[in-house]
């Protein structure tokens, strides 16, 4: 990595400004059903968004497939050890396929020195289960070797910087937000066009882009223009219904902006940001926590859970 580039992501630190934290806690906990609901719950029974106040109705088809999702974690903290252990024990009771690691995996430089405690201990319970985590590179990440050597760790299943995994009828497109944020990089260009050809060549029911950096966020870093401007286009081109960002260390999901929902899992362990609700804002709070995607045939459930296994937010995405 070019020494402007490592400049450039290092500084890229906090706009600072007082904001107030929005989103109520639900103290609703999960337990175990067939089709990932609340047990006190029957399928289609209408849950509240506490934010939006309008219902959240579970969806009455067959559940396809069921994944996790979580950023920010690698602080090797008290509080990403207790999202670990939320994580493992919803998991107990509603099995989930593979946990999308959203970047920001090793804190404070990415040195793979740290990888047991930042990693591999906190998600032990996880891995032994052979639960899979795919990863995305934060700007953490980048700061050791460009993190080459989190690509080549086989625990985060990465198949380079930026890559694709299928599961049954879902495709994830994994990006390396870093290149794409920095004007110097010579790899933005050619990250754009492979995630533009690989989502008109893809077949997948669902097409699920992630990467570190976020789009929309209600947090600190607000919009990113460069983000914006280059990959919401590819977006909407292609129908993708959901993405999914970290960087903000809070939880938020977004009312669909031109057909897509925008998704903050930033408060997987590390010092949380402040939030401060936007016109497209459908539910957000500052508080430690992972994602649930539930994916049925027309429609995606996210649950939002926080470290105590609480549900924070209930949302839906809809195919059409």
């Amino acid at each position: 990595m070019s020494n402007n580039r490592r400049q450039f992501l290092i500084g890229a630190g906090l706009t600072g400004f007082g904001l107030a934290v929005s989103g109520k806690l639900v103290t609703d906990r999960f337990d175990a059903t067939d089709d990932g609901a609340l047990a006190s719950q029957p399928p289609g029974a209408a849950f509240r968004d506490k934010n939006s106040r309008s219902p959240v109705a579970i969806p009455k088809s067959k559940l396809l497939q069921r994944f996790a999702v979580m950023a920010d974690t690698g602080s090797s903290t008290k509080t990403q050890y207790a999202v670990g252990r939320a994580m493992s024990q919803y998991h107990q009771q509603n099995p989930f396929q593979a946990v999308l690691m959203v970047g920001d995996n090793i804190y404070n430089n990415g040195e793979m020195s740290k990888i047991k405690e930042a990693f591999e201990i906190p998600y032990a319970d996880l891995l032994k289960r052979g639960v899979k985590f795919y990863a995305a590179l934060g700007n953490h990440d980048v700061r050791t070797d460009n993190g080459d050597r989190q690509v080549e760790y086989p625990q985060f299943n990465m198949q380079g910087q930026y890559y694709t995994h299928t599961h049954g009828d879902v495709k994830f497109f994994v990006l390396e937000t870093n290149a794409i944020v920095d004007p110097t990089s010579t790899e933005r260009a050619k990250q754009l066009a492979w995630l533009d050809r690989e989502l008109a060549a893809s077949k997948a029911r669902w097409n699920i882009v992630y990467g570190h950096h976020n789009i929309y966020s209600a947090g600190v870093y607000q919009v990113n223009a460069i983000m914006q401007r280059d990959i919401t286009p590819i977006l909407k081109k292609h129908n993708v219904r959901l993405w999914i960002n970290g960087h903000d260390h809070n939880y938020q999901r977004s009312k669909p902006i031109d057909g897509t929902t925008y998704l903050v899992c930033g408060g997987g362990g590390a010092k949380l940001y402040p939030i401060k609700a936007q016109s497209w804002t459908s539910f957000a709070q500052s508080i430690h926590s992972f994602g649930i995607i539930e994916v049925y045939q027309d429609q995606i459930l996210l649950t939002g859970i926080d470290s105590k296994g609480e549900i924070i937010d209930r949302g839906l995405v809809n195919l059409t």
